[in-house]
């Protein structure tokens, strides 16, 4: 059981891309933050290690890709690769979440924003409803 109050740090982990977002599970407040651009085959960990100084997270959420009938997909061994290397990296603790479907919904809830976006520039959208999501789990 996860103490209230706990800062939250969401992933949405992508080859290219990877979206970030925020949130409490004393406030029930969930925020994207932005999306940060991989390269050279890799995630932007000083960017990374620069979002867990300012939010100070005390659990990292990553979103886990899966095939519908809930087996691993090979972008979610991927996105178990990166978690762990977060959880190495800085010494907290990691939460896998169940994102079947995340980036279709990020992509309706694009639609339906007064801000406009792109439609490639969901993910810290998609990071949003992967915090969102381990939140409603913890209520339950």
């Amino acid at each position: 059981m996860v103490a209230s109050g706990e800062q939250l740090l969401g992933f949405d982990f992508g080859l290219s891309q990877i979206g970030v977002a925020s949130g409490h599970t004393g406030s029930g407040l969930v925020t994207p933050l932005e999306i940060l651009v991989c390269r050279d085959g890799g995630p932007p960990w000083p960017a990374i290690a620069k979002l867990l100084e300012e939010w100070r997270p005390s659990r990292l959420l990553v979103g886990l890709p899966l095939n519908m009938d809930g087996s691993d997909s090979e972008l979610a061994r991927l996105a178990r690769r990166f978690g762990n290397r977060l959880n190495g990296r800085t010494g907290v603790a990691v939460s896998w979440v169940d994102e079947r479907l995340s980036s279709r919904e990020a992509r309706a809830l694009s639609r339906e924003s007064t801000t406009r976006r792109r439609h490639d520039e969901i993910d810290d959208l998609a990071a949003a409803l992967i915090v969102q999501r381990y939140i409603d789990q913890l209520g339950r």
